[in-house]
């Protein structure tokens, strides 16, 4: 069963907004583990605009499953996730003022970089993925970075999936195809929701996992938290 990782950025947005501790990030974390999602994944920028660095220390000590850090890798989020221990980093080529990941790592271009980082986060025992788009070319280039995972950018996915799903998901069976192949594990977010998860995880083979916030959290605002966690589950039975 592909595994399902919370993001609760958007649940530090929401206590952002107000300041002081509602909602709190820490007792969503738990929750969402007491609810059933195998992981919880965190995004922390550099302007803290939604998860902050003390949220990252916060929050490590109560993971019962694990802890995905998503960043972009300058000296801090590197020094920041080896000092948590982080189970699994995943590795975007963010800008600093994105208001949210939008696309993949050119892993040809970005090869030695990518290998210097990864190899740093290998030598501390955490697993590694790097955010990437459903392009084969950038899918062998990934494997040459020695990372673990790469995580398939799904937005493009999502946006086509009324008009045409099956044209949508085409490329990413043949991206998830090809990881296997070359040995590195499949992991999947952006956009993705009870809309399109079940059809996305029919027709992409080997997925370890998809990692969903922004409408998940949206959905948990009709049907409870509780309630949407068994029901994003139920799309990857």
């Amino acid at each position: 069963m592909t595994r399902l990782s919370v993001n609760i950025n958007k649940i530090a947005t929401l206590r952002n907004s107000r300041g002081g501790n509602t909602p709190s990030v820490l007792e969503a974390a738990i929750n969402c583990q007491n609810f059933g999602a195998q992981g919880i994944t965190i995004h922390p920028r550099p302007d803290e605009r939604h998860i902050r660095k003390q949220d990252v220390f916060d929050i490590k000590p109560y993971i019962t499953t694990e802890l995905n850090i998503e960043g972009y890798p300058g000296e801090d989020f590197i020094q920041l996730v080896i000092a948590v221990k982080a189970n699994q980093v995943t590795l975007v080529p963010d800008d600093p003022t994105q208001l949210t990941s939008d696309h993949g790592w050119d892993t040809i271009r970005h090869a030695s970089f990518l290998r210097e980082v990864i190899a740093r986060f290998k030598a501390e025992g955490i697993r590694t993925s790097i955010f990437i788009d459903p392009d084969l070319a950038m899918i062998e280039g990934a494997k040459e970075t020695g990372t673990d995972r790469i995580e398939l950018y799904t937005e493009p996915f999502a946006k086509m999936y009324p008009v045409d799903p099956i044209k949508a998901v085409a490329p990413f069976t043949e991206s998830a195809k090809l990881a296997r192949k070359l040995g590195l594990g499949i992991n999947a977010g952006h956009d993705l929701s009870l809309k399109n998860l079940r059809f996305f995880q029919d027709h992409v083979p080997f997925l370890d996992e998809v990692s969903i916030g922004h409408a998940l959290i949206a959905d948990a605002l009709y049907l409870g938290l509780k309630n949407t966690i068994q029901e994003y589950l139920s799309c990857l039975k």
